[in-house]
């Protein structure tokens, strides 16, 4: 059986190539729900035009689908727009 908590470690290994942090502790992960087995994610990027965005979706893609089968989906939105949170400005330095 797949938890949350599965889908949430495989995405911390999905990294940001510009800003080398993965896309959960970025905030860039707006859902994730897993029903009937199958697992879906709505996320965002930190602007929508994020020249590492496309790679990124598939990364995360070809993980989820190694780990949890086909039924696995990925849907980008941008409402609301990516905000970075107080604590990762600070881990950023910015």
């Amino acid at each position: 059986m797949v938890s949350k908590e599965d889908v949430v470690n495989t995405l911390k290994t999905c990294n940001d190539p510009e800003l080398g942090l993965d896309v959960w502790t970025l905030g860039l992960i707006y859902e994730v729900s897993i029903k009937n087995k199958e697992v879906f994610i709505k996320m965002t990027f930190t602007t929508p035009y994020c020249p590492y965005g496309p790679a990124i979706v598939v990364e995360i893609k070809t993980k989820l689908r190694e780990n949890y089968g086909d039924n696995a989906s990925v849907e980008v939105v941008f409402e609301p727009p990516w905000k970075a949170s107080e604590e990762l400005r600070e881990l950023l330095g910015v």
